[in-house]
């Protein structure tokens, strides 16, 4: 999804500009630490100490000027305001942390108050709509009917966690005042292949990039991708 969110963030700040960008639950840091390459000033926000110790700890692993970039803090995203000010950031950042969340709401209301007027808020979530796909295509056929109702689901690291429907978080945005700009599909075709699987080389990756980069944008297909990104700006 990185090549999505880039291409949000070219489309609404001029080329060159150094944002200030907040990303809530980084994991790793991986998206913080592309960013941060990219010039960008980072402050990671993380709850679990053990993935905030793995963030470090890439992190350590950066040049020096990239280091001085990049802000890690332990906290929860639905606590912005005990951390900082109304419109801090220009970017936040919300990857794959809502479907451990019982209620987006609070979440959502605290990313919109740290980010600055016309700032984009960038959410990878679960696609509810899509949750009976893996399961029917495996052949898991009760698996496959209790997806069609239910938003709760196992990944594949067997912790319990929910989906979201597009519309219900369309909403969301337009009452947090970050109306939907602009959603795409993540994993739409690669969300079948297997645990540990080969990533694919040269001119095969290219093509697979390609096929999902379409799809990725393209009705009907992101409609039913294994993950939504949406992306709403601030009014």
């Amino acid at each position: 999804m990185a090549w999505q969110l880039d291409e949000q963030i070219t489309a609404r700040f001029p080329v060159g500009r150094r944002l200030r960008v907040l990303d809530v639950g980084p994991g790793q840091g991986v998206q913080a630490l592309r960013l941060a390459r990219a010039g960008h000033e980072v402050t990671g926000l993380e709850p679990d100490p053990v993935m905030l110790d793995a963030a470090r700890a890439a992190l350590a692993g950066e040049p020096e000027g990239i280091r001085d970039r990049v802000r890690l803090l332990a906290g929860d995203g639905r606590e912005t305001g005990a951390h900082f000010d109304p419109g801090t950031f220009d970017v936040v950042l919300c990857h794959g942390v809502l479907m451990y969340i019982d209620e987006p709401g609070p979440m959502l209301a605290g990313l919109a108050r740290v980010l600055a007027p016309g700032g984009l808020l960038s959410l990878l979530v679960r696609n509810a709509a899509a949750l009976a796909m893996r399961p029917g295509l495996a052949g898991d056929w009760t698996g496959a009917q209790a997806a069609f109702d239910d938003p709760a689901y196992t990944n594949r690291l067997g912790v319990a966690a929910r989906a979201d429907r597009l519309d219900a978080l369309t909403a969301h945005l337009v009452g947090i005042n970050a109306p939907l700009h602009q959603w795409y599909g993540v994993r739409v075709f690669t969300d079948q292949a297997p645990d540990g699987a080969s990533v694919p080389e040269g001119e095969e990756w290219d093509r697979l990039f390609a096929a999902e980069e379409r799809a990725g944008r393209t009705d009907p297909y992101r409609q039913v991708a294994a993950l939504l990104h949406l992306c709403g700006v601030r009014g």
